[in-house]
């Protein structure tokens, strides 16, 4: 935690700039902007129940396809009926 405190007969502009100067020294905006977006790794049973997620989907497109029914509104009801 960085503090600054105001010292006597100092302007607010001098005691912000010091303020900024001091985050950019300790690093804290760019440690944070590194891990702004960052995400936790999936574990391999998360990543096989995608993978048999997409395969079930895939199977219920194809299936719709082929019976010529392949829209939108057919392709929600049959994704909800899809268990994850």
């Amino acid at each position: 935690m960085i503090e600054v405190k105001k010292k006597d007969r100092e302007t607010s502009e001098s005691l912000i700039r010091r303020f900024s100067r001091r985050v950019q020294q300790s690093g804290v905006l760019v440690k944070a902007r590194k891990t702004r977006f960052r995400t936790d790794e999936k574990s391999k049973i998360e990543l096989r129940q995608g993978a048999m997620y997409r395969a079930k989907v895939k199977k219920v497109v194809d299936r719709l396809k082929k019976m010529g029914k392949f829209d939108d509104e057919n392709f929600r009801q049959a994704k909800k009926k899809i268990v994850k």
